[in-house]
């Protein structure tokens, strides 16, 4: 199996809700359901891992408060290596909706802060060589954002295939943000993106032709991955042409962080070699579970889902 690594934000998330409507300024309302948990996107996407016994490495920072203290006991070994931004946590307070909508709202903390040099501090490059890498939050950490051209020069030389998901910019797909997100797409040996944000990559509504634009601006052996939510997920390959997973039907409780267990899927089946479309049904299967089950649970081990949603 080869060896995986997740690269991004890790942060602490409050779930609570469902709250019907926005309640008017100056206002109290009761929610029925609460949750103090690990968040992020590269947090998600470890737990997943670890839930699946698949070995890897995870980089990421915390604050110098009691909240970077126990998402780094959280993480136990896995965060032993992470550097301490001065300064406080970044906090996610999620409000969910009956629809199954949610609406953040997210402190700076230390995300913006995560540079090179710590990413660098704390992942074992010589142990991830061959293996493949996971760039997420990249619009909430924006020290290493800004010097992804070295990471990716770093990956070039030791072998390792570069995955992102970029994640939805805070500020919206304004023209410097594309611009910024198209010049990444070069550089990666997978791009795990929704729909929507294959869409806004494009400037394109068709869902095929917006992934054939996307996947014109990777390099040529490069896999485009469509997350459809309810839909399942589509993926873009030279080799493979475009491959269609779909989802099962199912209970769906809670929706946050299903893109970054998908993550975890989908890339833990590409370090089995598994084909694309074991992959993509891999990934979905995940997630799938995971936002049908409260708590949050993972019934089997990656072997086990290769075979069971083997197309």
């Amino acid at each position: 199996m080869l060896p995986l690594a997740v690269i991004g934000n890790v942060n602490v998330d409050l779930i609570l809700g469902p709250a019907p409507a926005w309640p008017q300024a100056g206002t109290e309302i009761l929610v029925d359901h609460d949750e103090f948990r690990v968040g992020g996107s590269a947090g998600n996407t470890s737990l997943a891992w670890q839930a699946l016994n698949i070995p890897h490495q995870i980089s990421a920072t915390v604050g110098s408060d009691e909240y970077g203290g126990w998402l780094r006991k959280s993480f136990g070994q896995l965060g032993k290596d992470w550097p301490t931004c001065e300064g406080s946590t970044t906090l996610s307070v999620g409000i969910t909706h009956p629809n199954n909508e949610r609406t953040f709202f997210t402190t700076h903390g230390h995300l913006p802060h995560m540079s090179i040099q710590d990413v660098l501090a704390s992942l074992d490059i010589k142990a991830l060589k061959g293996g493949i890498a996971l760039l997420c939050g990249s619009f909430l950490t924006n020290c290493l954002t800004d010097d992804y051209a070295h990471f990716f020069e770093i990956a070039q030389k030791n072998g390792i295939q570069v995955a992102l998901d970029t994640g939805w910019p805070v500020g919206g797909w304004t023209a410097e943000n594309r611009a910024r997100a198209r010049q990444w797409l070069g550089a990666c040996d997978y791009v795990l993106s929704s729909e929507n944000e294959v869409a806004s990559l494009s400037g394109q509504s068709g869902q095929h032709d917006a992934a054939r634009n996307v996947k014109a601006l990777m390099k040529p052996d490069a896999t485009l991955i469509v997350k459809l939510g309810p839909l399942g997920a589509l993926g873009l390959s030279a080799e493979d042409g475009i491959v269609r997973v779909p989802a099962p039907s199912v209970e769906v409780i809670d929706t946050i962080g299903a893109g970054d267990v998908f993550n975890a899927g989908f890339l833990a089946a590409c370090a089995q070699h598994a084909p694309l479309e074991h992959c993509l049904a891999t990934g979905v299967a995940i997630a799938s579970q995971a936002i049908s089950t409260a708590p949050r649970h993972y019934d089997f081990q990656l072997e086990t889902a290769l075979r069971e949603t083997s197309p």
